[in-house]
């Protein structure tokens, strides 16, 4: 048995070849950067109040006095949802009678928007919410259709991995690209609110499976040396690259169907990546295609200016053949110990994403303006995934984890105590949590792939993954909770990131340990007692390359 790292040793570590795969994969997922957030600036909700009809007999005196004024964050303002009974104050004012002065205005009586709303075009000219009035009694549904795109998401991590292992590598990832650009091109022709959310959720499916299937694909071309870089500061940069483009095109383009258009342009420049980028060799070899996994390591040979042998894969030889033992999900239930350990990264894996996502659904509820603050947001992502990129050689999982995740909750709850006129430093309050968070975010598979044994690993990864799809979902009604009070997402954002960076530090360490390979060999959590661990449990190593992603 020959291991394929070993096989292929002779390309190098880092050729013409191997940078090559690098940037192309890392650039495939830019489209998937603004695509995950343009709900962002797709379904924004601008100011809005009920329309008064043109036709209306009304004095200029009772027109600026047709709508019943509401408390919002300390002041008075014109009510988005409720008007003066059109047809009483049409009366009113042919009786020559003045609001205010004649007429107290809080006795009358209101009614709906009847005649529709008025949208503030300064900053978006057009939304789906200003499409289809998504406002007031149908203001639900724009939360619907982010938790709805997640909805998606979660389906597409579930069957991407199934298809790539099935029909190869490179054939699902176009695939992917495809649907992702197609639906979301279809989607500019949508003529109501459910065909635009149908879509949307397949476009979900295909944002996330490029994103999960371009990840494996560089992880098995890549040679050890560089996976850990792509897996951080590859594919995880290069998302925060198209999240901040995002911002850019909404600003110039405010139409929400010519912002869709111009979104679906980079996916079609993704194509000439097919004749650039090969089929996985370890996929081919797992297929018995020897010969086309001899042809793409030929190439890249070429391409690095190094001699290849003769024959590099010998069919006769079993390369490395995997057997593992089956497993079943109630298996990360087994013992109280690994329950408890489960259900504690089921939780930070949720509560994490929860705030990930409402942070960045959120940006556009920010003081100031929404194109700088959602830029801001996707910045800060690059210093995040560096600081824990270089957090992860040298210290703790666990310490690391809950400081940030501290120091996040605990800025968000600032932010309520943060005066109304002081807007700059609730933004950078707010832009703090975010990388506190997403620095948390981007460490967890790095901690629960290597306190998990051998044995249950990938499984414990894929369940605690779909924990964080869940709170993807339950993010938009985070965000949606500031209508009604503007601090109030912050406070239960700020909350339950404390809580769950207190809970972190409950959790064993994983950091110098050898990787555990049954269940008998997990450690125990904080304040459970344990028996004595031999010397070989306590001897440390080289921590593991494991995988680092975001999304």
């Amino acid at each position: 048995m020959r291991d394929y790292d070993e096989v292929t040793a002779f390309l190098g570590k880092w050729g013409p070849f191997q940078r090559l795969i690098f940037f192309l994969l890392s650039a495939s997922i830019i489209p998937n950067g603004f695509n995950g957030m343009s709900v962002v600036f797709l379904a924004g909700t601008p100011e809005h109040h009920c329309r008064v009809p043109d036709t209306a007999n009304l004095s200029s005196a009772w027109r600026n006095h047709s709508l019943p004024l509401r408390l919002q964050d300390g002041r008075e303002v014109p009510h988005s949802c409720r008007r003066y009974r059109l047809e009483t104050i049409v009366n009113l004012s042919a009786l020559g009678l003045e609001p205010g002065r004649d007429v107290d205005l809080e006795q009358l009586e209101q009614e709906d928007c009847l005649d529709g709303w008025e949208f503030s075009q300064d900053v978006y000219l057009s939304t789906i919410v200003t499409e289809w009035s998504l406002v007031c009694e149908d203001d639900w549904k724009t939360p619907l259709t982010t938790s709805l795109f997640f909805i998606g998401v979660l389906v597409g991590s579930f069957v991407s991995g199934q298809l790539s292992d099935r029909f190869g590598r490179k054939s699902i990832l176009f695939a992917t690209m495809a649907i992702q650009t197609g639906f979301s091109f279809l989607q500019i022709f949508s003529i109501n609110w459910e065909m635009f959310t149908v879509l949307f959720v397949i476009v979900g499916m295909g944002q996330i499976s490029n994103y999960v299937v371009a990840f494996i694909l560089g992880t098995e071309i890549l040679g050890k040396s560089v996976r850990i870089i792509f897996s951080t500061l590859g594919v995880c940069t290069f998302f925060a690259v198209g999240y901040m483009l995002l911002p850019l095109f909404a600003y110039f383009i405010r139409d929400w169907r010519m912002l869709l258009l111009a979104l679906t342009v980079p996916g079609v420049l993704c194509v000439p990546l097919w004749w650039f980028i090969p089929e996985s060799p370890r996929w081919l070899i797992s297929q018995r295609r020897f010969r086309e996994a001899e042809e793409i390591i030929q190439r890249a040979a070429k391409m690095n200016n190094v001699a290849a042998p003769v024959v590099i894969f010998d069919p006769v030889e079993e390369l490395n053949p995997l057997k593992q033992q089956k497993v079943f999900i109630l298996d990360l239930f087994k013992t109280r110990n690994i329950a408890i350990i489960t259900i504690m990264f089921l939780l930070l894996w949720m509560l994490t994403s929860v705030g990930y996502f409402a942070l960045s659904l959120n940006t556009p509820n920010l003081h100031g303006d929404a194109y700088l603050n959602c830029f801001f947001s996707a910045l800060v992502e690059v210093p995040a995934y560096v600081t824990a990129w270089l957090l992860l050689r040298t210290l703790p999982r666990r310490y690391v984890i809950a400081g940030v995740l501290l120091l996040g909750g605990g800025v968000l709850l600032l932010i309520q105590l943060v005066p109304a006129d002081y807007n700059f430093l609730s933004i950078g309050l707010a832009m703090i949590g975010k990388f506190g968070i997403t620095s948390a975010f981007s460490m967890l598979y790095v901690f629960t792939a290597e306190l998990y044994p051998t044995l249950v690993r990938n499984m414990a990864v894929g369940l605690t993954s779909m924990a964080s799809r869940i709170g993807s979902i339950v993010a938009p009604y985070f965000v949606y909770l500031g209508a009604y009070n503007r601090v109030l997402p912050y406070i239960l954002m700020g909350s339950l990131t404390v809580l769950i960076g207190i809970i972190t530090l409950f959790l064993p360490e994983s950091f110098g340990m050898t990787l555990p390979e049954t269940l008998g060999q997990m450690q125990k959590v904080k304040g459970f007692r344990s028996g004595k661990r031999t010397k070989d449990s306590m001897e440390k190593e080289e921590s593991p390359k494991v995988l680092i992603t975001s999304f």
